[in-house]
Protein backbone atom coordinates (compact mmCIF):
# COMPACT_ATOMS: atom_id res chain seq x y z
CA UNK A 1 0.00 0.00 0.00
CA UNK A 2 1.40 3.39 -0.97
CA UNK A 3 1.89 6.21 1.57
CA UNK A 4 -0.88 8.27 -0.12
CA UNK A 5 -3.37 5.37 -0.04
CA UNK A 6 -2.61 4.69 3.62
CA UNK A 7 -3.11 8.33 4.48
CA UNK A 8 -6.41 8.40 2.57
CA UNK A 9 -7.60 5.25 4.39
CA UNK A 10 -6.73 6.81 7.75
CA UNK A 11 -8.88 9.87 7.04
CA UNK A 12 -11.81 7.74 5.85
CA UNK A 13 -11.58 5.70 9.04
CA UNK A 14 -11.47 8.87 11.14
CA UNK A 15 -14.55 10.29 9.39
CA UNK A 16 -16.37 6.98 9.89
CA UNK A 17 -15.62 7.02 13.63
CA UNK A 18 -16.86 10.63 13.93
CA UNK A 19 -20.07 9.69 12.12
CA UNK A 20 -20.63 6.77 14.49
CA UNK A 21 -20.05 8.98 17.52
CA UNK A 22 -22.48 11.60 16.19
CA UNK A 23 -25.13 8.96 15.51
CA UNK A 24 -24.67 7.53 19.00
CA UNK A 25 -25.02 10.99 20.57
CA UNK A 26 -28.17 11.77 18.57
CA UNK A 27 -29.62 8.38 19.51
CA UNK A 28 -28.89 8.97 23.20
CA UNK A 29 -30.47 12.40 23.05
CA UNK A 30 -33.56 10.94 21.38
CA UNK A 31 -33.83 8.32 24.13
CA UNK A 32 -33.96 11.02 26.81
CA UNK A 33 -36.89 13.37 26.15
CA UNK A 34 -36.25 17.07 26.42
CA UNK A 35 -37.43 18.62 29.65
CA UNK A 36 -40.85 20.29 29.64
CA UNK A 37 -40.69 23.37 31.81
CA UNK A 38 -43.57 24.48 34.02
CA UNK A 39 -45.23 27.64 32.74
CA UNK A 40 -44.96 30.55 35.17
CA UNK A 41 -48.61 31.45 34.61
CA UNK A 42 -49.99 33.11 37.72
CA UNK A 43 -48.03 31.07 40.21
CA UNK A 44 -46.86 32.73 43.42
CA UNK A 45 -43.09 33.02 42.66
CA UNK A 46 -41.89 31.13 45.75
CA UNK A 47 -44.48 28.38 45.23
CA UNK A 48 -43.49 28.11 41.57
CA UNK A 49 -39.84 27.77 42.61
CA UNK A 50 -40.63 25.03 45.14
CA UNK A 51 -42.72 23.02 42.65
CA UNK A 52 -40.00 23.38 40.00
CA UNK A 53 -37.38 22.17 42.47
CA UNK A 54 -39.55 19.12 43.19
CA UNK A 55 -39.77 18.31 39.47
CA UNK A 56 -36.00 18.76 38.98
CA UNK A 57 -35.25 16.53 41.96
CA UNK A 58 -37.64 13.71 41.05
CA UNK A 59 -38.15 13.99 37.29
CA UNK A 60 -36.54 12.17 34.38
CA UNK A 61 -33.98 14.91 33.75
CA UNK A 62 -32.25 13.97 36.99
CA UNK A 63 -29.50 11.35 36.31
CA UNK A 64 -30.72 9.42 39.36
CA UNK A 65 -34.22 8.99 37.88
CA UNK A 66 -35.37 5.38 37.71
CA UNK A 67 -38.15 4.74 35.18
CA UNK A 68 -38.87 1.41 36.89
CA UNK A 69 -39.65 3.29 40.12
CA UNK A 70 -41.63 6.28 38.90
CA UNK A 71 -42.60 8.94 41.40
CA UNK A 72 -46.21 10.14 41.49
CA UNK A 73 -48.31 13.08 42.67
CA UNK A 74 -51.87 13.21 44.04
CA UNK A 75 -54.30 16.08 43.52
CA UNK A 76 -57.63 16.82 45.11
CA UNK A 77 -60.15 17.90 42.47
CA UNK A 78 -62.80 20.35 43.68
CA UNK A 79 -61.46 23.82 44.52
CA UNK A 80 -57.92 22.55 43.88
CA UNK A 81 -57.76 21.44 40.27
CA UNK A 82 -60.73 23.60 39.33
CA UNK A 83 -62.49 26.58 40.90
CA UNK A 84 -65.51 25.45 42.94
CA UNK A 85 -67.11 22.03 43.29
CA UNK A 86 -68.11 19.95 40.27
CA UNK A 87 -70.30 17.63 42.37
CA UNK A 88 -72.16 20.52 43.99
CA UNK A 89 -72.60 22.21 40.61
CA UNK A 90 -74.09 18.97 39.31
CA UNK A 91 -76.37 18.76 42.36
CA UNK A 92 -77.75 22.22 41.52
CA UNK A 93 -78.01 21.31 37.83
CA UNK A 94 -80.03 18.22 38.73
CA UNK A 95 -82.38 20.36 40.80
CA UNK A 96 -82.84 22.99 38.10
CA UNK A 97 -83.48 20.38 35.41
CA UNK A 98 -85.31 17.81 37.56
CA UNK A 99 -82.74 15.29 36.35
CA UNK A 100 -83.85 12.30 38.44
CA UNK A 101 -84.96 8.75 37.67
CA UNK A 102 -86.91 7.95 40.84
CA UNK A 103 -90.56 7.58 41.70
CA UNK A 104 -91.80 9.71 44.64
CA UNK A 105 -91.64 6.65 46.88
CA UNK A 106 -88.04 5.94 45.86
CA UNK A 107 -87.11 9.60 46.25
CA UNK A 108 -88.47 9.63 49.78
CA UNK A 109 -86.33 6.64 50.75
CA UNK A 110 -83.19 7.96 49.02
CA UNK A 111 -83.15 11.35 50.77
CA UNK A 112 -83.36 9.59 54.14
CA UNK A 113 -80.55 7.13 53.37
CA UNK A 114 -78.33 6.72 56.46
CA UNK A 115 -79.38 10.12 57.85
CA UNK A 116 -80.08 9.99 61.61
CA UNK A 117 -83.56 10.99 62.73
CA UNK A 118 -84.16 14.14 64.73
CA UNK A 119 -83.22 17.82 64.43
CA UNK A 120 -80.22 19.21 62.62
CA UNK A 121 -77.62 21.46 64.28
CA UNK A 122 -78.57 24.88 65.65
CA UNK A 123 -77.29 26.56 62.48
CA UNK A 124 -80.14 24.95 60.53
CA UNK A 125 -83.34 26.50 61.76
CA UNK A 126 -86.25 27.88 59.76
CA UNK A 127 -86.92 31.62 59.45
CA UNK A 128 -89.04 31.47 62.62
CA UNK A 129 -86.04 30.20 64.57
CA UNK A 130 -87.37 26.68 65.03
CA UNK A 131 -85.17 23.63 64.55
CA UNK A 132 -85.74 21.59 61.41
CA UNK A 133 -85.93 17.80 61.66
CA UNK A 134 -85.20 15.20 59.02
CA UNK A 135 -88.78 13.91 59.08
CA UNK A 136 -90.29 17.37 58.65
CA UNK A 137 -88.20 18.47 55.68
CA UNK A 138 -88.24 15.04 54.03
CA UNK A 139 -92.06 14.99 54.22
CA UNK A 140 -92.24 18.43 52.58
CA UNK A 141 -89.81 17.36 49.86
CA UNK A 142 -91.73 14.20 49.03
CA UNK A 143 -94.92 16.26 48.68
CA UNK A 144 -93.14 18.68 46.33
CA UNK A 145 -91.53 15.89 44.32
CA UNK A 146 -94.86 14.07 43.98
CA UNK A 147 -96.44 17.21 42.48
CA UNK A 148 -93.49 17.68 40.08
CA UNK A 149 -93.51 13.99 39.18
CA UNK A 150 -97.20 14.09 38.28
CA UNK A 151 -96.96 17.33 36.30
CA UNK A 152 -93.55 17.54 34.58
CA UNK A 153 -93.46 15.91 31.15
CA UNK A 154 -89.99 14.57 31.93
CA UNK A 155 -91.75 12.34 34.45
CA UNK A 156 -95.45 11.48 34.16
CA UNK A 157 -97.04 14.86 33.41
CA UNK A 158 -97.51 17.23 30.48
CA UNK A 159 -96.00 20.54 31.63
CA UNK A 160 -92.70 21.84 30.28
CA UNK A 161 -89.71 22.36 32.55
CA UNK A 162 -90.23 26.12 32.36
CA UNK A 163 -93.87 25.72 33.43
CA UNK A 164 -93.14 23.54 36.46
CA UNK A 165 -90.19 25.73 37.49
CA UNK A 166 -92.62 28.63 37.74
CA UNK A 167 -94.63 26.82 40.45
CA UNK A 168 -94.37 27.27 44.19
CA UNK A 169 -93.83 23.53 44.52
CA UNK A 170 -90.60 23.82 42.55
CA UNK A 171 -89.45 26.84 44.59
CA UNK A 172 -90.10 24.85 47.77
CA UNK A 173 -88.41 21.75 46.37
CA UNK A 174 -85.17 23.41 45.29
CA UNK A 175 -84.77 25.41 48.49
CA UNK A 176 -85.51 22.60 50.90
CA UNK A 177 -83.39 20.05 49.03
CA UNK A 178 -80.35 22.34 49.12
CA UNK A 179 -81.08 23.18 52.77
CA UNK A 180 -81.21 19.44 53.53
CA UNK A 181 -77.89 18.86 51.72
CA UNK A 182 -76.09 21.48 53.80
CA UNK A 183 -77.81 20.50 57.05
CA UNK A 184 -76.77 16.86 56.68
CA UNK A 185 -73.14 17.73 55.87
CA UNK A 186 -72.76 20.21 58.73
CA UNK A 187 -74.62 18.13 61.33
CA UNK A 188 -73.38 14.62 60.69
CA UNK A 189 -70.13 12.82 59.91
CA UNK A 190 -68.43 12.62 56.52
CA UNK A 191 -69.60 9.03 56.21
CA UNK A 192 -73.19 10.32 56.17
CA UNK A 193 -72.90 13.65 54.39
CA UNK A 194 -70.48 13.01 51.54
CA UNK A 195 -72.20 9.97 50.00
CA UNK A 196 -75.70 11.44 50.50
CA UNK A 197 -75.69 13.78 47.50
CA UNK A 198 -74.50 10.92 45.27
CA UNK A 199 -77.56 8.83 46.07
CA UNK A 200 -79.63 11.20 43.91
CA UNK A 201 -78.13 9.35 40.90
CA UNK A 202 -80.16 6.28 41.91
CA UNK A 203 -81.51 4.29 38.91
CA UNK A 204 -79.16 6.00 36.44
CA UNK A 205 -76.51 4.24 34.35
CA UNK A 206 -72.87 5.33 34.49
CA UNK A 207 -73.18 6.66 30.93
CA UNK A 208 -76.17 8.78 31.96
CA UNK A 209 -74.16 10.24 34.84
CA UNK A 210 -71.25 10.97 32.49
CA UNK A 211 -73.52 12.84 30.09
CA UNK A 212 -75.20 14.72 32.92
CA UNK A 213 -71.83 15.71 34.40
CA UNK A 214 -70.45 16.94 31.07
CA UNK A 215 -73.54 19.05 30.40
CA UNK A 216 -73.46 20.46 33.93
CA UNK A 217 -69.75 21.29 33.61
CA UNK A 218 -70.27 23.15 30.35
CA UNK A 219 -73.23 25.11 31.69
CA UNK A 220 -71.43 26.01 34.93
CA UNK A 221 -68.25 27.08 33.12
CA UNK A 222 -70.37 29.69 31.33
CA UNK A 223 -72.10 31.00 34.46
CA UNK A 224 -71.15 34.06 36.46
CA UNK A 225 -69.50 33.52 39.84
CA UNK A 226 -72.04 34.85 42.29
CA UNK A 227 -73.84 33.96 45.48
CA UNK A 228 -77.47 32.94 45.01
CA UNK A 229 -80.01 32.68 47.83
CA UNK A 230 -83.25 30.72 47.61
CA UNK A 231 -86.22 31.10 49.98
CA UNK A 232 -89.06 28.61 50.18
CA UNK A 233 -92.60 30.03 49.74
CA UNK A 234 -94.75 30.80 52.79
CA UNK A 235 -97.73 29.16 51.11
CA UNK A 236 -95.91 25.80 51.35
CA UNK A 237 -94.39 26.19 54.79
CA UNK A 238 -95.36 22.58 55.49
CA UNK A 239 -93.82 20.76 58.45
CA UNK A 240 -90.34 22.30 58.17
CA UNK A 241 -91.47 25.91 57.82
CA UNK A 242 -89.92 28.54 55.58
CA UNK A 243 -86.19 28.05 55.04
CA UNK A 244 -83.44 29.72 53.04
CA UNK A 245 -80.41 28.22 51.29
CA UNK A 246 -77.45 29.85 49.55
CA UNK A 247 -74.86 28.61 47.08
CA UNK A 248 -72.24 30.03 44.74
CA UNK A 249 -72.64 29.52 41.00
CA UNK A 250 -70.02 29.01 38.31
CA UNK A 251 -67.09 26.68 37.71
CA UNK A 252 -63.69 27.68 36.30
CA UNK A 253 -60.83 25.70 34.80
CA UNK A 254 -57.43 26.24 36.42
CA UNK A 255 -54.90 26.34 33.61
CA UNK A 256 -51.92 26.36 35.99
CA UNK A 257 -52.99 23.02 37.48
CA UNK A 258 -53.65 21.52 34.05
CA UNK A 259 -50.18 22.67 32.96
CA UNK A 260 -48.63 21.30 36.15
CA UNK A 261 -50.26 17.91 35.64
CA UNK A 262 -49.05 17.74 32.03
CA UNK A 263 -45.55 18.94 33.02
CA UNK A 264 -45.24 16.35 35.77
CA UNK A 265 -46.20 13.58 33.38
CA UNK A 266 -43.80 14.87 30.70
CA UNK A 267 -41.06 14.69 33.33
CA UNK A 268 -41.82 11.07 34.21
CA UNK A 269 -43.95 11.74 37.29
CA UNK A 270 -47.37 10.06 37.30
CA UNK A 271 -50.44 12.07 38.29
CA UNK A 272 -53.55 10.93 40.14
CA UNK A 273 -56.70 12.58 41.43
CA UNK A 274 -58.21 11.50 44.74
CA UNK A 275 -61.56 13.22 45.22
CA UNK A 276 -64.52 13.26 47.60
CA UNK A 277 -66.81 13.56 44.57
CA UNK A 278 -68.17 10.58 42.65
CA UNK A 279 -65.34 8.98 40.69
CA UNK A 280 -67.41 8.87 37.50
CA UNK A 281 -68.29 12.57 37.75
CA UNK A 282 -64.66 13.71 38.19
CA UNK A 283 -63.50 11.45 35.35
CA UNK A 284 -65.51 13.53 32.88
CA UNK A 285 -63.69 16.72 33.86
CA UNK A 286 -60.23 15.24 34.35
CA UNK A 287 -60.01 13.10 31.20
CA UNK A 288 -61.93 14.77 28.36
CA UNK A 289 -59.43 16.62 26.11
CA UNK A 290 -61.59 19.74 25.84
CA UNK A 291 -60.96 20.58 29.51
CA UNK A 292 -57.16 20.34 29.19
CA UNK A 293 -56.18 18.11 32.13
CA UNK A 294 -55.72 15.00 29.95
CA UNK A 295 -55.42 12.42 32.69
CA UNK A 296 -55.87 8.68 32.07
CA UNK A 297 -59.27 7.35 33.13
CA UNK A 298 -57.74 4.84 35.53
CA UNK A 299 -55.87 7.63 37.38
CA UNK A 300 -59.10 9.11 38.80
CA UNK A 301 -60.05 7.85 42.24
CA UNK A 302 -63.15 9.01 44.08
CA UNK A 303 -66.35 7.97 45.79
CA UNK A 304 -68.00 4.82 44.49
CA UNK A 305 -71.58 3.61 44.60
CA UNK A 306 -72.81 0.06 44.23
CA UNK A 307 -74.56 -0.79 40.95
CA UNK A 308 -77.12 -3.50 40.30
CA UNK A 309 -78.06 -4.62 36.78
CA UNK A 310 -76.15 -1.65 35.39
CA UNK A 311 -78.02 0.91 37.52
CA UNK A 312 -76.66 3.02 40.36
CA UNK A 313 -78.09 2.35 43.82
CA UNK A 314 -78.22 4.37 47.03
CA UNK A 315 -75.64 2.05 48.58
CA UNK A 316 -71.99 3.04 49.01
CA UNK A 317 -69.46 0.57 47.61
CA UNK A 318 -68.85 -1.99 50.39
CA UNK A 319 -65.33 -2.29 51.81
CA UNK A 320 -64.13 0.85 50.02
CA UNK A 321 -62.99 4.02 51.84
CA UNK A 322 -65.10 7.15 51.83
CA UNK A 323 -62.55 9.33 50.11
CA UNK A 324 -62.43 12.33 52.43
CA UNK A 325 -60.14 13.00 55.39
CA UNK A 326 -58.34 9.85 56.52
CA UNK A 327 -60.26 7.97 53.82
CA UNK A 328 -58.05 9.69 51.23
CA UNK A 329 -54.98 8.37 53.02
CA UNK A 330 -56.55 4.91 53.13
CA UNK A 331 -57.27 4.82 49.41
CA UNK A 332 -53.77 6.08 48.56
CA UNK A 333 -52.29 3.32 50.72
CA UNK A 334 -54.62 0.56 49.55
CA UNK A 335 -54.61 1.42 45.83
CA UNK A 336 -51.57 3.53 44.90
CA UNK A 337 -48.95 2.58 47.47
CA UNK A 338 -49.93 -1.05 46.92
CA UNK A 339 -49.35 -0.59 43.17
CA UNK A 340 -46.07 1.32 43.42
CA UNK A 341 -44.66 0.05 46.69
CA UNK A 342 -44.34 3.61 48.03
CA UNK A 343 -46.33 6.81 48.51
CA UNK A 344 -46.65 10.08 46.55
CA UNK A 345 -44.10 12.91 46.52
CA UNK A 346 -46.62 15.73 46.09
CA UNK A 347 -50.09 16.35 47.50
CA UNK A 348 -52.25 19.25 46.34
CA UNK A 349 -55.45 20.22 48.17
CA UNK A 350 -57.55 23.03 49.59
CA UNK A 351 -59.71 21.83 52.47
CA UNK A 352 -59.94 20.00 55.78
CA UNK A 353 -60.71 16.86 53.80
CA UNK A 354 -57.19 16.97 52.31
CA UNK A 355 -55.29 17.48 55.58
CA UNK A 356 -54.73 13.82 56.38
CA UNK A 357 -53.25 12.86 53.04
CA UNK A 358 -50.91 15.86 53.33
CA UNK A 359 -49.71 14.89 56.81
CA UNK A 360 -50.07 11.10 57.22
CA UNK A 361 -47.81 9.93 54.37
CA UNK A 362 -44.07 10.00 55.04
CA UNK A 363 -43.24 9.99 51.32
CA UNK A 364 -44.71 13.47 50.72
CA UNK A 365 -41.95 15.96 49.96
CA UNK A 366 -44.21 18.95 49.26
CA UNK A 367 -47.81 19.89 50.05
CA UNK A 368 -49.43 22.51 47.82
CA UNK A 369 -52.35 24.30 49.49
CA UNK A 370 -54.69 26.26 47.25
CA UNK A 371 -55.42 29.07 49.67
CA UNK A 372 -59.09 29.53 50.53
CA UNK A 373 -58.25 31.43 53.75
CA UNK A 374 -59.93 28.72 55.79
CA UNK A 375 -59.58 27.76 59.43
CA UNK A 376 -59.61 24.24 60.82
CA UNK A 377 -57.02 21.63 59.92
CA UNK A 378 -56.28 23.09 56.49
CA UNK A 379 -55.79 26.41 58.25
CA UNK A 380 -52.98 24.76 60.20
CA UNK A 381 -51.31 23.79 56.93
CA UNK A 382 -51.77 27.31 55.57
CA UNK A 383 -50.21 28.78 58.72
CA UNK A 384 -47.28 26.36 58.40
CA UNK A 385 -46.78 27.45 54.79
CA UNK A 386 -46.91 31.11 55.86
CA UNK A 387 -44.19 30.44 58.45
CA UNK A 388 -41.98 28.88 55.77
CA UNK A 389 -42.32 31.78 53.32
CA UNK A 390 -38.89 32.97 52.25
CA UNK A 391 -37.14 29.90 53.66
CA UNK A 392 -35.22 27.32 51.62
CA UNK A 393 -36.75 23.90 50.95
CA UNK A 394 -40.31 24.47 52.21
CA UNK A 395 -42.47 21.43 52.89
CA UNK A 396 -45.80 23.29 52.53
CA UNK A 397 -46.54 26.07 50.05
CA UNK A 398 -49.54 28.31 49.39
CA UNK A 399 -51.12 29.44 46.13
CA UNK A 400 -53.61 32.30 46.07
CA UNK A 401 -56.51 33.13 43.79
CA UNK A 402 -59.17 35.76 43.19
CA UNK A 403 -62.50 34.14 44.04
CA UNK A 404 -64.33 36.92 42.19
CA UNK A 405 -62.87 35.78 38.87
CA UNK A 406 -61.95 32.18 39.66
CA UNK A 407 -58.40 32.80 38.46
CA UNK A 408 -55.12 32.33 40.29
CA UNK A 409 -53.08 35.39 41.22
CA UNK A 410 -49.26 35.49 41.50
CA UNK A 411 -49.32 35.53 45.30
CA UNK A 412 -49.82 33.29 48.31
CA UNK A 413 -52.75 35.51 49.33
CA UNK A 414 -56.36 35.08 48.23
CA UNK A 415 -59.11 37.61 47.51
CA UNK A 416 -62.37 36.23 48.89
CA UNK A 417 -65.62 36.41 46.93
CA UNK A 418 -67.21 39.83 47.35
CA UNK A 419 -64.03 41.35 48.78
CA UNK A 420 -61.13 43.35 47.34
CA UNK A 421 -58.32 42.98 49.86
CA UNK A 422 -56.12 39.87 49.68
CA UNK A 423 -55.65 37.73 52.81
CA UNK A 424 -52.92 35.24 53.69
CA UNK A 425 -54.38 33.13 56.50
CA UNK A 426 -57.59 32.92 58.51
CA UNK A 427 -57.49 34.94 61.73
Amino acid sequence: MSHTLAKRSFWWLTLLMIAVLLATTVSAQAATPAAQALDKGKWAPATYQAVNALIEKNGNQNPAYNAAKKPYAVFDWDNTSIMHDTEEALFVYQINHLAYKMTPEQFGKVIRTNVPEGPFSDSYKNVDGKQVTLDAIASDLVADYTYLYQNYKGFKGTKTLEEVKATEQFADFKTKLFFLYEAINDTHSNSVGYPWVLYLFTNMTIDEVHQLAETSNDVSLGMAIEKVTWTSPKALAGKAGVVTASHTTGLRLTSEVANLMNTLRANGIDVYVVSASLEDVVRVFATLPKYGYNLPTENIIGMRLKTENGLITNVYQPNYPITVGHGKTEVIQSVLAKKYGYGPILIAGDSNGDFEMMTELDSVQLSLVVNRVKGGKIGQQAAKAAEQLGKANPTVVLQGRDENTGMWIPSETTIKLGEKEPKLISK
